[in-house]
């Protein structure tokens, strides 16, 4: 998605039968089409090929040779068995780049097990540390596994795009879901490694910083985090508690942390006397960074949103106007944006195979006839 927001011709192979599973992932729905694929597949042109027939897979093989890069996340294996390796494909294609995106990689014991996002969330350690400080663990409320995968992908495709320059050929990305996770939580897993500490949920607190978390003012929830003594000088002027400042248990980050819940208490019983907003005020004027705990609907609407562009407008052929998140990356000279709307199963298979390997419409007419493509469906 993020690369063809920024121009990438992007090409969705699916399944004649159906094709991707997520077309379904719904309610909500606009019309047949699951609200979810409309926003994950802008930008894409839909091709749709049954793989399993011989002219099918032709096909296939031929559109790879005119391709700079593959991506895929079958098992490991799967690939190998529909005759798509890396090695067979850089030999057609020595130029391509081949992106596999699987739970647990290429290689090691966990190789071939099922992965998804709630699986590796456990897997990689991360659901042991988010929950609250009861002990319950509560799965990220996205896909964060999925999207540090994707993430992870894309840097990684345009890493070896770059090596490409110099070397003109292509190369294996092998990219983990669960390596993805350990990478982005290098800090954390810096402080197990660093102490011995095996990490537990904090709830929204942070185990190396204080006063880091969310506190309930009057009328509702906001966030806080005071990074540096000077910060904490001025957060307790800012909230009129210049006692805390030199306080024998508070006065530094280390101590903070070792007392944190008594620290905590305190905090939580001065926030309970004003409303949010007055907080919040008070604290950014001060320079103590803060926030309202937003929910979707006022982020949706938050002038920030619409100055950065985050919740633009596309029109669906047949699903009509749809709001969609956004390019989160701001370019100046090549900026993106989010593109055409997501295909149709099959929507651009013809015109693809005309365009790229110049097949005349009597072929692709037989190819429907056969069964190996599908007419785009309506």
């Amino acid at each position: 998605m993020l690369l063809a927001d920024f121009g990438a011709e992007v090409f969705k192979l699916e399944s004649p039968d159906g094709g991707d599973m997520a077309r379904g992932w719904g309610p909500p729905f606009a019309g047949q089409y699951a609200s979810y694929f409309l926003g994950m597949n802008r930008g894409k042109r839909g091709v749709s090929i049954n793989l399993k027939t011989a002219a099918g897979m032709h096909l296939c093989l031929r559109l790879i040779d005119c391709m700079d890069v593959l991506i895929e996340n079958f098992r490991p294996g799967a690939m190998d068995r529909l005759g798509l390796s890396y090695e067979a494909l850089h030999a057609r294609n020595p130029r391509l780049v081949y992106c596999s995106i699987s739970g647990y990689g290429q290689n090691g014991p966990s190789r071939d097990e099922a992965a998804m996002d709630l699986i590796v969330e456990c897997s990689s350690g991360f659901l042991s540390i988010t929950g609250t400080e009861s002990g319950e663990q509560v799965r990220s409320g996205y896909a964060v596994a999925d999207v540090n995968a994707g993430m992870h992908s894309a840097i990684g495709i345009l890493l070896a795009l770059r090596a490409r320059d110099a070397s003109g050929e292509g190369q294996f990305v092998d990219v983990a879901m669960q390596d993805s996770m350990i990478s982005a939580m290098s800090s954390n897993y810096m402080s197990y490694l660093g102490s011995g500490k095996v990490p537990v949920p904090l709830g929204a607190s942070f185990g190396t910083v204080v006063p880091y978390t969310v506190f309930s003012a009057q009328d509702r929830a906001f966030s806080i985090a005071v990074g540096s003594e000077k910060l904490w000088a001025a957060f307790c002027n800012a909230i009129d508690r210049r006692d805390l400042i030199s306080h024998p248990n508070f006065a530094t980050n280390p101590l903070r942390v070792t007392n944190r819940s008594a620290l905590e208490k305190v905090l939580a019983a001065v926030f309970r006397q004003r409303p949010m907003a007055e907080w919040v005020d008070l604290l950014r004027s001060a320079g103590i960074p803060c926030s309202p705990v937003l929910n979707f609907e006022e982020v949706a609407a938050h002038p920030q949103s619409r100055i950065r562009e985050m919740f633009p407008v596309i029109d669906h052929p047949l699903a009509g106007p749809q709001r969609i998140t956004g390019t989160p990356i701001k370019l100046s000279e090549t900026p993106g944006s989010p593109g055409a709307a997501a295909p149709r199963l099959g929507e651009n298979t013809a015109e693809v195979l005309e365009e790229l390997l110049h097949l005349d419409n009597e072929t692709i007419s037989g190819l429907i006839e056969a069964g190996v493509i599908m007419q785009p469906e309506r």
